[in-house]
């Protein structure tokens, strides 16, 4: 049996209504229904995003532990790459756009990547300015202000690039005609989407969060210090 939707529909809301309607249905329960089509197709690439994703954080965390020899420095810069995914679901809902599994999840992998640069700058200059700063206040502080600009045009450049498939406008250079909305610019909304709204987000996270937990690592450090004095 083949079956498709409406234009505008999501095919994914439809199969969850079938299959919430099927129990009530009353049908013989030796009958087995499966989806196939989108449905399937759908399922085996999240099931490979979702491997891509692990096997992505893992090496990360292999990377940083090796070169920071810190668990907790590798820990925090993970964390913001999973916390940047907020950014990501916001940013989809304010444009109205669903999170398709193919385009948004490569999006969240790509601003993976971004995210874990900016915090690895941001914390090895504070490794480097620990060293000679009189105290871990000054050091975070000198970081901040050091980095504060590579960090806002790494953000920048990268928004600014993205947004215009993100307000789907396209530029024929041939015509030289510029229109929004064409066919071929909605394919790659959700994945620009994904990364200018995750990659804004944060980087908030970076230059707020990770300062902060910086100097919780080493008020917790100067803490336990003091007991054994």
């Amino acid at each position: 049996m083949r079956a498709d939707v409406l234009p505008g529909v999501l095919a994914d809301d439809m199969v969850r209504q079938i299959r919430a309607w099927l129990p009530t249905a009353g049908i013989d329960p030796r009958v087995e229904v499966e989806f196939r089509g989108e449905d399937e197709e759908q399922k085996a690439a999240q099931a490979f995003l979702q491997k891509a994703f692990g096997v992505a954080l893992f090496l990360m965390a292999i990377i940083l532990v090796t070169q920071f020899n810190s668990f907790y420095s590798a820990f925090l810069i993970l964390s913001a790459v999973i916390m940047s995914t907020v950014g990501v679901m916001l940013g989809l809902l304010i444009v109205g756009q669903p999170f398709g599994i193919v385009m948004s999840g490569i999006g969240v992998i790509a601003l993976a990547g971004i995210v874990v640069n900016n915090n690895i700058v941001l914390i090895d200059t504070f490794d480097r300015l620990r060293k000679q700063a009189s105290s871990p206040l000054d050091a975070i502080l000198m970081t901040g202000a050091q980095r504060l600009r590579p960090v806002l045009l790494t953000t920048v450049t990268t928004v600014l690039g993205l947004l215009p498939m993100v307000l789907q406008i396209n530029i024929d250079f041939v015509t030289r005609e510029i229109s929004q909305g064409a066919p071929s610019t909605q394919w790659w909304v959700q994945l620009s989407t994904a990364i200018v709204a995750g990659l804004t987000f944060a980087t908030v996270l970076t230059l707020v969060i990770t300062p902060s937990a910086l100097m919780l690592r080493e008020n917790f450090i100067a803490r336990r210090q003091a007991r054994k004095k």
